[in-house]
């Protein structure tokens, strides 16, 4: 069985520490047996360990690359402000002071970008995607996208704020070769010398 992963993109956040918790005890696919996770700087890698003893040690094994960002977390919605009366900037001394909304710093793994941004290396490649797959279904925020080819069969991906949904591939010209009548034709416009 060969798959492959084409056109693959994504815009999963979620908290960091949701990713660990599922890495606690994962359900891998059967050609990785683990996976190791690297934290450098703002930077995230999980990297596939292959079951398969005949991988070189030296052959990069696919990973998954995330940028790590802080987001304040509020536990109710911040009201907006409100106008007070007619008193101008000194009318808002008289009023009482607001309380503070408790929130916390929360740290994000943010899967964001195209295939070879996200998902890097050739080397049990496919196996790597199921597990962003299911990253996604995790995720409380963001899109994942992809066309996959298994056993030569085209197959399109869609997972939205961690909910599959249905997906279909479409045909479309090369923007390239669209020179619709409605755009400016840049090349032979007489206003630019």
């Amino acid at each position: 069985m060969t798959s492959r992963v084409y056109r693959l993109h994504s815009t999963l956040e979620l908290p960091l520490e949701d990713v660990y918790d599922h890495f606690d005890d994962p359900d891998l696919p059967a050609e990785i047996e683990d996976v190791d996770i690297t934290r450098r700087n703002n930077t995230l890698i999980l990297s596939a360990v292959a079951t398969d003893g005949d991988i070189s040690k030296y052959t990069p094994t696919a990973q998954l690359k995330a940028s790590v960002t802080e987001n304040r977390v509020y536990e109710e919605e911040p009201e907006p402000p409100h106008g007070g009366g007619g008193g101008g900037q000194w009318g808002a001394l008289t009023e009482e002071e607001e309380e503070e909304i408790e929130s916390e710093l929360v740290e994000y793994a943010c899967f964001k970008g195209d295939r070879e941004t996200v998902l890097q290396n050739t080397s049990v490649q496919f196996p790597m995607f199921k597990v962003l797959c299911d990253i996604a279904e995790i995720a409380e925020k963001g899109t994942l996208t992809a066309i996959i080819a298994i056993d030569g069969d085209l197959e399109a991906v869609q997972i939205v704020d961690g909910e599959r949904r249905p997906a279909s591939i479409g045909v479309t010209e090369d923007p390239a070769d669209d020179r619709g009548e409605d755009g400016v034709d840049w090349r032979d416009n007489d206003f630019i010398a």
